[in-house]
């Protein structure tokens, strides 16, 4: 039995910057990049290959001490170019300059029908050397699901409603197959329901809309709704002692690709986006790919802030950096280090604010599209209780208390509140609101790490 959830709280950033709906091939990047700070999970990584080692694409390049079966994999065939450390010797990341052509480990083809009958801990055990594996994320905490676990659920959320996401209908149209696949092979590894959740907004694609032996949920309102842990929330919660596993439609393709052709294939279609890119579209490359090609000629302006995935929960890299695992955007906005006369007491129509009393005139024209740069317009504060984050968090959590008591470092505090529930993205609209200018993303992690460690 399916599910429709209407959600009223919320609030939709509607930025300047859009991909349209066009591919482009930008010339292959010469160098990719595992970074392990991409998982949270790693806390020992260890490395398996060495500078000037080859490799090919799925061939193992590092795993984590604590979780030595899951393997983390060239996405490209090429040439270990560089690992680079920060500090106390923290492995930062793993370059690979690349082959012209790919070349490919084998992890053994099979067919549709043999994918019914096929053995779930053999299924597993192909995922965990290929480098698909870390596609399944477990609930609570965010963190790459632990083999060993049995869920009681598995979710995917086939929409995105984060600022300038990618259009999921767009950019999977043509992987039905692929998908097809690896829903049956996820099936496996549940008791409980696989859940497929989907836009009632929209129409969505039948691979979606359609998808056989699942549970379809239809999820209605603004940003945060294609958040997968809001709708685990309005369908089945996560209470102490309970393991749920999320996977993205990307994760479901990869996996589907792996068993059909035996390939671990990380060919993605990523979207650049922001008000400072000339024309916002979408480009055929890999994961981990150097930027560097992608952004080359299409940027307008000239001091501007490169982000791996979307303006709240993406991460700041530069010019050159490298596309993050989970990420398909890439946002370029104007940088905000600047100081401005009279900031938010000067009336405005460019500026965008949940707060009417600060943002009255951005009601006006709710389809105005803005281009907001990254400054805070102030610094960090004693926490004021505005009332504000429950109004765009759909969820029964009270963000303000649970703040506190991570700060506190109170666990049974922390648990009674809701910890389990949530992770970064669920709490980045809070962040983005909030008047006390708290890096809310970072505490909650913080408080994630305290009950993982405690």
């Amino acid at each position: 039995m399916s599910h429709t959830i209407k959600l009223k709280k919320g609030f939709d950033i509607n930025l300047a910057g859009k991909a349209e709906n066009k591919i482009s091939n930008a010339p292959k990047p010469e160098t990719f990049a595992i970074k392990p700070t991409d998982f949270p999970a790693i806390t020992r990584p260890k490395l398996l290959v060495e500078e000037g080692d080859a490799v090919k694409a799925g061939s193992p390049l590092i795993y984590d001490k604590m979780a030595p079966d899951v393997l983390y994999c060239s996405p490209v065939s090429g040439e270990v170019a560089e690992i680079k450390r920060g500090e106390k010797r923290k492995l930062l990341e793993l370059r690979i300059l690349a082959d012209k052509e790919n070349e490919f480990e084998d992890f053994g083809s099979h067919s549709k029908s043999d994918l019914k009958s096929l053995d779930a801990d053999k299924a597993k055990e192909t995922m965990l050397k290929s480098g698909v594996w870390p596609n399944i994320i477990q609930r609570p905490y965010g963190i790459v699901a632990n083999p060993e676990d049995s869920p009681k659920a598995i979710f995917i959320s086939a929409f995105d409603t984060h600022p300038l996401a990618p259009d999921y209908n767009f950019i999977y149209k043509e992987e039905e197959e692929a998908f097809a696949a690896g829903l049956e092979v996820i099936k496996k590894f549940t008791e409980g329901k696989v859940h497929i959740n989907i836009s009632e907004d929209k129409e969505m694609l039948k691979m979606f809309s359609q998808a056989e032996g699942v549970q379809i949920n239809k999820f209605s309102g603004k940003h945060p709704s294609g958040n997968v842990g809001v709708q685990i929330h309005h369908i089945d919660p996560i209470n102490k002692g309970d393991i749920a596993w999320t996977v993205k439609p990307y994760g479901v393709i990869q996996i589907g690709k792996l068993f059909l052709s035996g390939r671990y294939d990380a060919s993605k279609k990523v979207a650049l986006t922001g008000s400072e890119v000339s024309e916002p579209q979408y480009y055929q490359t890999y994961v981990g790919a150097s930027i560097k090609n992608i952004i080359k000629d299409n940027i307008s302006g000239d001091h501007v802030r490169y982000i791996s995935g979307n303006p709240l929960t993406g991460e700041r890299i530069d010019a050159d950096g490298y596309l993050g695992y989970y990420d398909e955007q890439i946002t370029v906005v104007p940088e905000g280090d600047f100081e401005e006369l009279l900031g938010w007491i000067k009336p405005t129509t460019s500026k965008l604010s949940i707060h009417r009393a600060i943002g009255l005139l951005s009601f006006l024209n709710k389809k105005k599209e803005y281009v907001l740069n990254t400054n805070t317009n102030g610094e960090e504060r004693a926490f004021v209780l505005t009332g504000e984050f429950e109004k765009v968090l759909p969820m029964d959590i009270l963000p303000n208390y649970l703040f506190k008591a991570i700060m506190a470092e109170d666990y049974d505090e922390m648990e009674a509140l809701g910890i389990f529930e949530l992770i970064e993205e669920d709490v980045a609209l809070c962040e983005f609101i909030d008047v006390s200018k708290h890096e809310l993303q970072a505490i909650l992690r913080k408080g994630i790490n305290l009950m993982i460690n405690g």
